[in-house]
């Protein structure tokens, strides 16, 4: 019987960065630096690395309305966010301690 291999990444934070034409869209919210400053704080966390975390950058995640978005995998934790102190409590609280950040989740029901 095989063993289920050890997950490359423990965790992947994807951050939508798509431009809309004429629809609101993460972009128009600076989601691009919002990527860049979580991708600085999580190597500054120790977190970054094989085994640990993997900040990306993505197209769109088709949650508009919600915008600026971000997902956290394997958990499928949505957030929204204003600033960067909302990124790094993200970091803090569920990147390197596995604890969902309440206040920020995105509704289940909001979409595109």
């Amino acid at each position: 019987m095989s063993q289920t291999p050890a997950p490359y990444f423990q965790r992947h934070i994807f951050f939508c960065t798509n431009l809309r034409e004429g629809e609101p869209s993460c972009a128009e919210h600076n989601a691009s630096a919002a990527q860049k400053h979580c991708k600085q704080a999580v190597k500054a966390a120790g977190l970054s690395g094989p085994g640990k975390v993997r900040v990306n950058g993505a197209g769109c995640l088709d949650r508009c309305a919600g915008g600026p978005v971000c997902v956290v995998y394997p958990d499928a934790v949505w957030y929204t966010y204003v600033d960067n102190d909302d990124i790094d409590e993200i970091v803090d609280s569920h990147l390197k301690n596995g604890q969902v950040v309440e206040r920020l989740l995105l509704p289940a029901h909001v979409g595109k």
